[in-house]
Order: C-alpha cells, then structure tokens, then sequence
C-alpha cells in the first residue's frame, strides 16, 4: 500500500510537472510574421524553451516508466502496447528541441548577414517551425493520445481510480485525437479556438488527477485473474 500511495503521488507529481514545462517551452514569438528577426533578440528566451521542452520529454518518460509496471499487471500486451506510445511520443518532443535550436540559428545568421535576400532563409525558417509544429502537435501528442486510451481504459477495468475520473480521460483523450487528425489534414490551425476548447477536456482531466492522486492515491489494484 505504501509503494502504491508513493508511486501515484510521484504520478500526480510529474502530471503537474509536466503540464508546467509545457507552457514553459513555449515560443509565442514562433507566431509573428517577423519571427527571424525576433527570434535572435531573445536568444536566451528560446534556449529556456528548448530546455524546458527537454525537462517535459524527460518527464514523459518518467511517467511511461513509471506506469507500465502497474499496467503490465493487468494485461502485458496493453502495457506494451502503452509503454511504446508514450515513448514515442516524448522521442518526436525530443526531435521538436533540435528544430528549435535550428530555428535560433537561422535567425541569427539571417540577422548577421544584413537580412539578405529573405526567400532562402524563409523557406528554411518555415520548413523548421512547421516541421517543430507538426512533431510537437501530431508527432508527439497523436501517440501520446493513444498511450492515454490504453491507460486510461485499464485504470477503468483496475479501478485505481474512480471510474468518472477514467472514463472523463478516455473521452478527453478521444477529443484530443480528433483535434489532431482535423490538425494533420490541415481542416484547423493550431492556434485557433476550435483547437484550443478541444484540447481542454484533457487538460483539465490531467490537473483535477494529479490533485486527486497526491491527496487520495490509488485505489488497491484489483488482481482481474481471480
């Protein structure tokens, strides 16, 4: 009982963490129309970014870790099967990171050099920031998603947690794959509101567990074999 009330406060833990080295790894000025320019001025600013975007993989893989042993013990294949999602999701953020620090470069030779003829530079800037774009928001969270299906369908068969709270992250998960797929056949953008309210269910899920899992832990795992 002991090492299932730390393992589930360590999971709400890296939820949490994981949530905040998101926003953290943000790059808001990726979005404006001069972003070579504006990305060399605030060089320390990105470099924050790659890191935190670095702690957030790192803490995905914490939690893949952390998790297929619990999972395993209710169905190896879907601890498998989730184990590999997650980590390949937390890879394609990995990649995202090198995309990042390319992306810095460019600005900084491109305002090094005087702002030469700007179409060689601005097909690879935007080649970098819609490749950055497509492995954080489809690469990562569309596997990602998937991973989250499996674990949240086997909380639900285990009743580690209630079964409102796996049953709202089974169907968040869901909204967040649909919002993925319109993302990848180009039917909305990434910063728009459409995209934004589809991703909040499972956002809000993640929050209201982590609180729930650091204050009430898991319930006793349920031996399905029995």
């Amino acid at each position: 009982m002991y090492s299932n009330r730390k393992t589930a406060i360590t999971f709400g833990i890296l939820l949490i963490l994981g949530i905040v080295f998101g926003i953290l790894s943000s790059v808001p000025a990726l979005e404006r129309s001069d972003y070579l320019i504006k990305l060399s001025s605030i060089k320390m600013q990105v470099l924050m970014a790659a890191f935190f975007q670095f702690t957030m993989a790192a803490v995905y893989v914490c939690i893949a870790v952390l998790l297929y042993p619990i999972i395993k013990k209710h169905n190896e294949g879907m601890a498998l099967g989730y184990f590999g999602f997650r980590i390949i999701g937390a890879a394609f953020l990995f990649v995202g990171i090198v995309s990042l620090l390319l992306l810095l470069f460019i600005s900084e030779r491109f305002v090094i050099e005087g702002q030469p003829s700007p179409s060689y530079f601005l097909i690879i800037g935007e080649l970098l920031r819609v490749g950055r774009d497509l492995m954080n928001h489809i690469g990562m969270i569309l596997p990602w998603s998937l991973g989250g299906l499996i674990l949240y369908f086997c909380f639900f068969r285990m009743k580690l947690i209630p079964k409102w709270l796996s049953v709202w992250g089974f169907i968040g998960s869901i909204f967040t794959l649909i919002a993925t797929f319109l993302l990848m056949f180009d039917l909305i953008k990434i910063v728009t509101p459409s995209y934004f309210i589809m991703n909040i269910p499972l956002a809000i899920f993640e929050l209201v567990l982590a609180v729930y899992l650091m204050i009430k832990g898991f319930n006793p795992i349920v031996d399905d074999s029995n």
